[in-house]
């Protein structure tokens, strides 16, 4: 059990990282025209097992369970393989929501997630980060791969 809360604790950090190390650049809105009959883009992932940005802690928990909560983030371990995480802000609303999949069991397809197109590395690794400027918010879905242990990461967070 020891190995496992080490593991734990190893994926948490991993995921604060991941979370914290994302850009935050403003992005220039793309140039719209009155002729421009693009319908807006609708995301794949908008929710973990009913779990949305906006939620209230009270509503995360009524879905989750409550979480082991460290200051403004909550982990649950859902499983030996799957791993969650939610971000929190000063109201207390959900602001962010990151799974790991350990060895990649049970994680959703990346299409599911972030759209048929990927990068993909030579060793196998994927990523691909989708922003939806509209809703205010983004996914990301990332495959390490690696001869130890593979990890999909799969995040949703609002925009700052």
């Amino acid at each position: 059990m020891t190995r496992f809360a080490l593991l734990v604790a190893i994926v948490f950090s991993f995921t604060f990282i991941v979370v914290e190390g994302q850009s935050r650049k403003p992005i220039k809105p793309a140039a719209t025209s009155l002729t421009n009959t693009t319908p807006t883009q609708q995301p794949l992932m908008t929710d973990y097992k009913g779990v949305r940005l906006g939620m209230t802690a009270d509503e995360a928990h009524a879905k989750l369970g409550q979480g082991r909560r460290v200051d403004d983030q909550e982990l649950y371990v859902l499983s030996d393989q799957e791993i969650a995480q939610l971000l929190f802000d000063g109201s207390n609303k959900v602001i962010g929501i990151s799974v790991d999949y350990l060895g990649g069991v049970g994680a959703p397809d990346y299409r599911t997630v972030v759209g048929p197109d990927i990068n993909v590395k030579p060793d196998g690794s994927m990523y691909k980060l989708v922003r939806y400027d509209n809703l205010g918010f983004w996914v990301s879905y990332n495959r390490t791969a690696n001869s130890t242990i593979t990890m999909v990461s799969i995040t949703i967070q609002k925009q700052r």
